[in-house]
């Protein structure tokens, strides 16, 4: 069964370059609505703890650098099938090889600064959504 609920960021790129607007309309767009959102800063310990499950792997130092280089949008998005139809609308990872229309082909510079992070699965959308906010945060 599938959840309803799934977590996503805006990454400091696309923070930077403006497009907090753009991104959240065309969230709202695809019909997910907004439970919990906040402009927040990780700090470089913070992103570390966030993306820990990568730490083994060669780009996990410039993740944390990356991440922690400036603000970012966390949220908490709701919508049935939530985790599979946003990781359609933000589209492949490398945005060269993301569909059309996708968040990641609109908005992403390349596959390091790819604009947004989207949660693979509910398991995993419950836990970074925790990871964010309190319970009493989401609505």
């Amino acid at each position: 069964m599938t959840g309803n609920r799934t977590f996503t960021m805006i990454k400091p790129d696309a923070v930077a370059s403006g497009h907090i607007g753009a991104i959240l309309a065309q969230i709202n767009q695809a019909g997910f609505r907004i439970v919990a959102m906040k402009l927040t800063r990780m700090s470089a310990q913070t992103a570390g703890a966030f993306y820990a499950v990568h730490k083994e792997r060669p780009f996990y130092g410039e993740l944390v650098d990356f991440m922690s280089s400036g603000p970012i949008v966390a949220a908490v998005l709701e919508k049935d099938n939530a985790v599979e139809d946003f990781r359609k609308l933000i589209g492949a990872t490398d945005p060269a090889k993301a569909e059309p229309g996708t968040i990641r082909a609109l908005y992403a510079k390349n596959v390091g600064e790819n604009a947004v992070h989207g949660s693979d699965s509910d398991e995993n959308a419950a836990i970074e959504s925790a990871f964010h906010f309190a319970g009493q945060e989401i609505i």
